[in-house]
């Protein structure tokens, strides 16, 4: 049985190498390893939570297997890095953890992105509730769908 909580700060370490093997498969989709969940730094995890929320989901060995994180600014949560080990995707992990992040914000209004090449994210974000509002190129090979949700939707 798995249970989520909030990360602690000696958990970042696991949380990041989780970050770099769940996100080879967005790598995969630009044929790239160059896309910034890759590249991101123990200091830029630890910023993150320092600023933010960060959750882990753990089994039954207490290994890390998902998490994700957001942060809260001016009446919009901004919800980043959900992820599940390879191993445990489609189970119904990653919509138990954007639930729980939620509801560490609640009455919010969210945001997240994803790449336009992702496109079973894409319909999983609009199958909870997400919509598109923007897109917006970070190079000629990037493009981000940024998606909203309002609490009461």
């Amino acid at each position: 049985m798995c249970e989520i909580k909030k990360a602690e700060h000696s958990n970042l370490k696991e949380i990041l190498q989780l970050q770099y093997l769940a996100y080879q498969s967005e790598a995969d989709l630009f044929g790239s390893r160059d896309i910034p969940p890759l590249k991101q730094t123990i200091d830029e995890v630890v910023e993150e939570f320092n600023n933010g929320v960060i959750l882990k989901m753990v089994d039954d060995n207490n290994t890390i297997i998902g998490s994700v994180r957001a942060q809260e600014r001016d009446g919009t949560v901004y919800t980043g890095k959900l992820m599940v080990h390879p191993d445990h995707r489609h189970k119904g992990y990653g919509t138990m953890l954007l639930s729980e992040i939620e509801k560490c914000f609640p009455d919010n209004h969210y945001e997240l992105f994803t790449s336009t090449r992702s496109i079973d994210n894409i319909l999983f974000y609009q199958k909870l509730g997400y919509t598109i509002f923007a897109r917006k190129a970070v190079n000629d090979e990037l493009e981000f769908m940024y998606m909203e949700k309002n609490e009461n939707n």
